[in-house]
């Protein structure tokens, strides 16, 4: 909870004052997200997602990727909100929440997170394979699909390895078996190696890849059934931006990894500090469930026919439009 009750009269007024400086500073970033940030992304997710699952025969492999990075970005919007108005982001809470919905408010954010870096991950990896073997179809639509649903799974059992720390973190020490288990260092830093190192050194192999490919001019590099090379800067753009927000975030994982509990060998100052750079980093995360459906809606040059080929089967209403069976004709061509 942010407070600054842990100061009294006797206190030094300007550690006082910087703890007061830090939750209005929270309270006011909180607010503008609220604002600003938090509608345009719940529409940009949602429009993402519905505009390509509405046109599912024009899909490629990398919109299957960024769907499922949508519907990611989805429950980060529904987290936003709660933690957001809670106690530990401002001033003023809205409201209170126990140690339950503390947790599981913490493990739909742990998830997101899983999903949004492997799926930036994957999508680096499947892109140099589409650029180095564009005709196998290792890297197709419909494989792609299979992906993003073991990666779904994968970010669940990964969370529930550390659902336990966090769990046995808040019960009683009564329970022999979580007398054992609370060690709320051990599930940051299972978060810390599965959720980023894993990744970045993943996407740093694949962009070397990609590098080395593009150096190298094959008559492969005329093949039409290559991806758009507009591809390749939403990939850039998108991984940039993913690691550039959630890179803070781990890092205060790693810091509470490495030094343990805050305050434990600390001043007061020191964990207001802590505390304050944490909220921001999970803040920093939040943005990027707005930040990329923007990039994708700005970079990718199909996306928007793709809408307005959604809102013209809407006009239609029941009947079938010209341009659709025109299209469908295409594809079975």
């Amino acid at each position: 909870m942010w407070s600054c009750m842990v100061y009294n009269e006797t206190d030094d007024s300007v550690d006082l004052r910087l703890c007061q400086d830090f939750g209005l500073i929270l309270s006011v970033f909180s607010l503008v997200y609220l604002i600003v940030c938090f509608p345009v992304g719940l529409c940009y997710n949602a429009l993402l997602v519905v505009v390509n699952l509405s046109n599912k025969v024009t899909m490629t492999m990398p919109d299957v990727y960024f769907v499922n990075i949508a519907i990611a970005g989805l429950v980060l919007n529904l987290v936003a909100p709660v933690e957001l108005l809670g106690p530990s982001f401002t001033r003023w809470p809205m409201w209170e929440y126990n140690n339950e919905l503390y947790i599981t408010l913490l493990i739909l954010f742990n998830i997101s997170s899983l999903v949004i870096m492997y799926s930036t991950t994957l999508l680096s990896l499947d892109y140099y394979i589409e650029r180095a073997l564009p005709r196998t179809y290792m890297s197709s639509v419909y494989n792609t699909k299979h992906v993003c649903g073991f990666i779904w799974g994968g970010a669940v059992l990964t969370s529930f390895s550390s659902l336990l720390f966090y769990v046995c973190n808040h019960v009683s020490t009564k329970i022999i078996e979580c007398s054992k288990m609370q060690n709320k260092e051990a599930a940051d830093a299972i978060m810390m190696f599965i959720g980023y190192v894993v990744p970045a050194v993943a996407v740093l192999y694949a962009f070397v890849l990609i590098l080395r490919i593009r150096k190298e001019s094959t008559p492969l590099d005329q093949d039409s059934g290559r991806l758009d090379p507009s591809i390749h800067r939403l990939l850039l753009a998108s991984v940039c931006m993913q690691f550039l927000l959630w890179t803070p975030y781990y890092m205060t994982l790693l810091v509470h990894t490495v030094a343990g509990a805050p305050g434990t060998h600390s001043n007061k100052q020191h964990l207001t500090t802590y505390f304050f750079l944490r909220c921001l980093s999970e803040l920093l995360a939040f943005c990027s469930s707005f930040a990329i459906p923007l990039m994708y809606r700005q970079m990718n040059k199909n996306f928007s026919h793709k809408l307005q080929r959604l809102l013209k089967r809407l006009h239609c209403g029941d009947q079938s439009c010209p341009h659709e069976r025109s299209t469908v004709q295409q594809v079975v061509t």
